[in-house]
This record gives C-alpha cells, sequence and structure tokens, in this order.
C-alpha cells in the first residue's frame, strides 16, 4: 500500500526503497510491539489464569470447610437428638421399673398384711390375750382380779359389807376371834370389820385378835376404826398407851398444815404397829364461821383452802404409814347443826356454795390420794332434793365420782344411824346405796337381812354381777396394794 502510494506521488525508488525499509522497521517496531503486547496479554493471561485457578483453590477450600462444618453441625445435632431420645427413653425405662418395683413391694405388703390377718384369727381363735409382755398395771389388774374373779357370788356379795365382829358372831361384846369368829367368816365372807372402845382393852389383847381375825378370813380384810385425834380416838382413848394427838380443830386453829400431817403420820403408825389397815379419818368437812356445827371440834375449821391444806397433809400422814384413809363425810355435814345419828339432816346450801367450799377439801384429800371416801346420810336439795346422799347416785355416781374425779372406794356411813333406819328397812336401803354407785356398806341396821336383800336383787338380775364386780374391783386394788413389792 506504501509503494502504490508514494509511486502516485512520484517518488524515487530509492526514496521508495527508503521508505520500504522505513516501512520495515516500523512494522518489524509493530510486530515487536505486538510481539510485547501479545507476550504480556499471554502473560496476563497467566497471570490471570494463575489467579483464577488461586481463587477457584481458595473457593474450594472455603466450600470443603463450609461443607465439613455443615457436616460436624448435622452430626452434632443428630448426636443431641440421639442423647435426648435416650434421657427420654432411660426416663421412660425407669419410670416403668420404678412403677413395677412399687407394684411388686405393693402387691409383697398386701401378701404380708393378708397372712398377718390369718395370723391374728389364729391368734384370736388360740389366745385372745395379747403376747406382748404386760404393762405392770395389768400385771396388777390381773393380780386384782384373781382375788374375786372366781369367788361364789355369796362371797362376792359378804365382800360388800363392813360390819362389827358382834353383828356375825352374835356376842354381845367381841375381845377376841375364836371358833365364833371363824365359823362366821367361813359363812359371812365379808370385806371388813370396824372396832370400838368396846373391843379394845389392850395392846396385846386388840393386837392379836385382829392378827387372828385376819388369819380366819378366806379373802384379804379390812380391820378399820375411827382415829381422828382428839374426841374421837377409839384407840388413844383406851388403855393402849399410844402418842396422844389433838383434836382437828385445835390444829386448824394454829394454821400450820405440817401439825396435820405429823397428826395423821403418828395415827397411823400406831394403828399400823397394833394392826389396823383402814382410817375413818381425816374429816374433811368445813364449818361455817360463828355457827354451830354437829362436828364439834372434830374439823379443821371453816376457811375453805385452809381446810384443804390440812386435809391433804393429813392423807399423806394416815397414808404414808401404809393405812388407808377416807375423807368424811360428803358431800359436806359442815354446816349441819343437826346429827345424822339422830334423825333427818338436810344442807341447804346451793350447788355453787357446796363447790367453793365444801368440796375444796374433798378434792385435795382425793388429789392426795385418799383410798376411801365416806358419803353422809345428809339430803342435799342442791344436788338430790329426795334421798339422803348415802342412797343417791346422783351424789355418789354423778357428783363424787363424775365431777370430783373419784376413783376409789366409796363406802357409807353407818347404816344404823336414824337418818336411814327412821325411813328405810336395812334390806331396802343395802340394795339402793349399791344401785347408788357405792362400793361398801358400813354397819347395817340388821346385817343378815341386808346381806340376803343385796345377794337376791343380784340373784333376779336388779343389780347385775359386773356392777358387784366393779366395786369388788376397787376394794382389791386397795387390798393388794404394795403386793408387788413384797
Amino acid at each position: 500500500m506504501g509503494k502504490l502510494h508514494k509511486r502516485k506521488k512520484g517518488y524515487s525508488d530509492e526514496e521508495l526503497e527508503d521508505d520500504e525499509e522505513i516501512e520495515t522497521e516500523e512494522d518489524e517496531d509493530e510486530e515487536g510491539e505486538e510481539e510485547e503486547e501479545d507476550e504480556d496479554e499471554e502473560e496476563d493471561d497467566d497471570e490471570e489464569e494463575e489467579d483464577d485457578e488461586e481463587g477457584r483453590r481458595a473457593y474450594r477450600r472455603r466450600r470443603r470447610i463450609r461443607n465439613q462444618i455443615i457436616s460436624y453441625l448435622i452430626i452434632f445435632l443428630v448426636m443431641v437428638g440421639i442423647a435426648v431420645g435416650a434421657v427420654a427413653v432411660g426416663r421412660k425405662v425407669a419410670s416403668s421399673v420404678s412403677r413395677k418395683r412399687q407394684e411388686a413391694e405393693l402387691e409383697r405388703e398386701l401378701e404380708e398384711a393378708a397372712k398377718e390377718e390369718e395370723s391374728e384369727e389364729d391368734m384370736v381363735i388360740d389366745t385372745p390375750e395379747s403376747v406382748e409382755e404386760e404393762p405392770e398395771e395389768d400385771i396388777f389388774g390381773n393380780m386384782v382380779l384373781s382375788y374375786y374373779s372366781e369367788m361364789p357370788i355369796e362371797d362376792k356379795v359378804a365382800g360388800l359389807f363392813v360390819v362389827t365382829p358382834e353383828s356375825i358372831t352374835g356376842v354381845t361384846t367381841a375381845t377376841q376371834a375364836g371358833e365364833g369368829t371363824q365359823e362366821a367368816l367361813n359363812q359371812y365372807a365379808v370385806g371388813g370389820m370396824i372396832y370400838f372402845g368396846q373391843n379394845i382393852l389392850d395392846k396385846e389383847q386388840i393386837t392379836e385378835m385382829l392378827a387372828s381375825t385376819t388369819s380366819k378370813s378366806k379373802y384379804p380384810i379390812f380391820l378399820a376404826v375411827d382415829e381422828e385425834g382428839g374426841d374421837v380416838s377409839r384407840v388413844a382413848n383406851s388403855s393402849v398407851e399410844v402418842t396422844q394427838v389433838d383434836d382437828m380443830a385445835a390444829i386448824g386453829a394454829g394454821g400450820d398444815a405440817s401439825q396435820a400431817f405429823a397428826a395423821g403420820e403418828t395415827i397411823g403408825s400406831y394403828l399400823k404397829d397394833i394392826g389396823f389397815n383402814l382410817d375413818f379419818a381425816p374429816v374433811a368437812d368445813v364449818t361455817l364461821e360463828g355457827a354451830e356445827s354437829a362436828l364439834g371440834n372434830r374439823a379443821f375449821g371453816s376457811d375453805p383452802q385452809a381446810v384443804g391444806e390440812m386435809v391433804s397433809n393429813a392423807v399423806s400422814g394416815i397414808e404414808g404409814t401404809g393405812v388407808s384413809a377416807c375423807l368424811k363425810h360428803f358431800p359436806g355435814l359442815g354446816s349441819a347443826a343437826d346429827d345424822t345419828h339422830e334423825g333427818r339432816v338436810e344442807i341447804g346450801k346451793t350447788i355453787e356454795e357446796l363447790r367453793a367450799a365444801d368440796f375444796v377439801p374433798f378434792s385435795a384429800g382425793i388429789e392426795a390420794g385418799a383410798d376411801f371416801v365416806m358419803v353422809s346420810h345428809a339430803t342435799v336439795p342442791a344436788i338430790d332434793d329426795e334421798l339422803p346422799s348415802s342412797l343417791s347416785a346422783k351424789v355418789i355416781t354423778d357428783t363424787l365420782r363424775g365431777e370430783l374425779g373419784f376413783e376409789g372406794v366409796v363406802i357409807t356411813d353407818a347404816l344404823d344411824m336414824t337418818a336411814i333406819t327412821e325411813y328405810y328397812p336395812p334390806e331396802e336401803a343395802a340394795v339402793m346405796a349399791i344401785q347408788a354407785g357405792a362400793d361398801m356398806l358400813l354397819m347395817p341396821e340388821d346385817f343378815e337381812a341386808a346381806y340376803n336383800a343385796v345377794l337376791a336383787a343380784v340373784q333376779d338380775g336388779t343389780i347385775s354381777e359386773e356392777r358387784i364386780d366393779e366395786s369388788l374391783n376397787r376394794i382389791y386394788r386397795v387390798k393388794c396394794a404394795g403386793k408387788l413389792e413384797e
């Protein structure tokens, strides 16, 4: 193209050759440049290819790492799922095992309970009593029961009476216990005997008489006496030499309750030495201040609390010697101006007044451990407006046992007093007293008539034998006291 162009313009061949050389050089330069450019492009291409390859390798590396992470994550999640499932399955299995174990344990317990029931049924058939070791109270209770459980009904009924030796022997004055006493006790196994001044000649005589009576009795027997101190002291006022004790009014006036204890201890000691085991003392009645009382100086005084303290100490003194004490005369004779020995006596106090005054010393004596309470023949309209206290269930069962909580032996005052004999024959009085809740009947006007009436009442069902056993249980709990230590 260059030569043709120059020829048209009129250039010479030399010029054209120079031009060709120049063009050739330019072409060579161009070719060199092109080659350089091609080389550069190739180098660039190589570099780009190397960069692309490096990028691809990086990409593949990142993808591999990502895939590994994803794989690990999937594996981790799978393992977590497996672990959770295993825990759930484990819990379910454990729960199932535990439930089965509980069911098995329950079934085993039911089987054992069934076996125990069968065993208990067999025990009830063969041995009604528990095979466990009995506590001391049960041992004592069984001892008490053994004394009266096999008694014939005649002896059970006789055991409720406390009588004079003359009433069963028929003699005018009894000063010894010989064959007549033996025959009498064989026929009438009385629960106790009471002695008065006429029966006491001297210490040797009365000691021998009491010992002989005890030996002739088929069962343990109470040997009783009125020994209050002061004027009413059958032993101290006889020819027997014992320590003299003042009357209770004098001791009460002194205000020192320890003197009441000393008096009770002194009396109990000499009675025990002679052979007595029951003292109808102390008097627990509260007198009216400034008013005359049929009891005279036999009561401690008119302050209920002070009298209660005296009574409590006297009981402790007597009982501490091994002699039973007897509180008298419930529900209270201190305010009476008349004497039940001579006729009907009525106590006009309200129940509130009785609780505030007369009941206080009896409660104190009961708390101190008195074995006996003697119920008077006075009529107390606030409690029972019809019957003498000794024949009244309202007085004995409802008030003395129910309200005051006395669980010992309840004995009537002497049933040969006019307050009773003027209104009730001995048969009726004896039966009524037992029905009212009395445990022992003291000196009925006619012992044989009273005894036969109570026996007939038991035999015809008027009085149940269980009722007689209740009284005998109380009586023999006192009689057997101390036997466990002997």
